[in-house]
């Protein structure tokens, strides 16, 4: 089995990486089974699923993100105040737990606080999390990736949002995104302990592949570069891109 990152394997923002829908193809047509694990918490299910096949891959069933990562210690029951998009909405909303809107002294504390990616992020939506989880809510972070690839260069992540949070409540958040443990479960548990991690960042990527006992194959196509390496962990290969590497190993 292949676990392929998205951001900086397959795409660099709107762009497709030139060979990867060919290198997926590859893969699968010598029997590999592929999924694609990703700490982009913005986009909904569906909409990472449809950018995959507006560039020629399939992946319906095969997604499996840090927003469904951090929604998975969310108990059915529990009231969320989600700062983030609508992929961690989705998220939280199938584990069964209602959402609320804002949060303001005198309000019933939410039980928990899931912070992602939000490009709708204000100071007042930043605000109500901070005073939640100064109330005692519980402090969630689909993934704390600080940067992500995009065609104009590194954009801020979700770990940007996070650490405000936590500057501002010194609260250290439960992490579950790649390559923390809730995310590891996820993979093994629908798709099994042996398999290839693909992905641009050791940080997390390479850290990953170790959470789920897998080899970690990184690429230089995403934010990782030749002038890097080495890197820790050591990765089994380095290749330009995936194409590359899977044209090596099939």
């Amino acid at each position: 089995m292949w676990a392929l990152d998205l951001d900086g394997v397959l795409w660099t923002g709107k762009m497709p990486i030139v060979g990867s829908a060919e290198a997926v193809q590859l893969l699968r047509h010598v029997g590999h089974e592929v999924i694609f694990a990703t700490n982009n918490a913005f986009a909904t299910e569906q909409a990472q699923i449809d950018k995959l096949a507006s560039f020629g891959i399939e992946a319906t069933g095969a997604v499996v993100s840090s927003a469904m990562a951090g929604a998975s210690i969310v108990a059915p029951d529990e009231r969320v105040l989600v700062l983030g998009g609508p992929g961690a909405s989705e998220a939280v909303e199938a584990r069964g737990a209602s959402i609320v809107a804002d949060y303001r002294n005198g309000d019933s504390v939410p039980d928990s606080v899931v912070v992602a990616l939000d490009f709708d992020l204000s100071y007042e939506r930043l605000r109500g999390a901070v005073q939640a989880v100064l109330d005692g809510a519980r402090f969630i972070a689909t993934n704390d990736d600080r940067t992500y690839p995009t065609e104009n260069g590194l954009y801020p992540g979700a770990g940007a949002i996070v650490g405000a949070v936590q500057a501002a409540t010194e609260v250290a958040p439960i992490v579950c995104g790649k390559p923390h443990q809730p995310m590891a479960d996820l993979v093994t548990q629908r798709f099994g302990t042996e398999g290839v991690m693909v992905g641009d960042r050791p940080e997390t990527d390479g850290l990953f592949a170790q959470a789920l006992g897998y080899k970690f194959e990184l690429v230089l196509s995403g934010v990782t570069t030749q002038a890097d390496l080495p890197v820790e962990p050591a990765p089994a290969s380095v290749h330009a891109d995936l194409l590359a590497l899977v044209s090596e190993r099939v």
